[in-house]
Parts: structure tokens; C-alpha cells; sequence
């Protein structure tokens, strides 16, 4: 296995890093381990297409689904209400 040193880490993140290893009850070397693994082991999200990419796609096959909006009323919408 390879071993890496790491210089320079700023105080706050030292701390953070404590304390996630002190809730996990894990050594602080154990938990940045899980967190490098659990950060770089993820599918690479690059050239994934964004939600609404991916939305309009599922719709573009509907016939007609070009025509042009109707006409919206000059007069300002009311705000939905939700708590009610």
C-alpha cells in the first residue's frame, strides 16, 4: 500500500477532521482515508448532462412539442401559497 504525508493543513481542518474521526470512532489516519476513498472512488460526473438537459431530452420526442407557448395575461401572477 502507498503512504502519503501530508505538510501544511490549516488548524480548522485538523479539528474538523478530529472530530469526524471521534464521532466515527476511527483514528484520525482511518478517516482521512474514508473520506479520500469515499471522494475519489465516485463515477466520474464530468460529461454527465445536467438535470435540465436531461429533462427536455426525455420530452423531445413528443410530437409538436415545438409549438410556441400561449399568451400570458398582463396582469401579474399571485404567489403560490403553501402552507395552508
Amino acid at each position: 500500500m502507498a503512504q502519503i504525508l501530508v505538510r501544511r493543513i490549516e488548524e480548522d481542518v485538523k479539528k474538523r477532521l478530529q472530530d469526524r474521526a471521534s464521532r466515527h470512532g476511527v483514528s484520525m489516519e482511518e478517516e482521512a482515508r474514508a473520506i479520500l476513498r469515499t471522494e475519489l472512488l465516485k463515477p466520474d460526473r464530468k460529461n454527465e448532462l445536467g438535470l435540465g438537459t436531461r429533462i427536455a431530452n426525455l420530452f423531445k420526442d413528443i410530437p409538436d412539442n415545438d409549438e410556441a407557448l400561449p399568451e400570458l395575461p398582463d396582469q401579474p401572477f399571485d404567489p403560490a401559497i403553501f402552507d395552508r
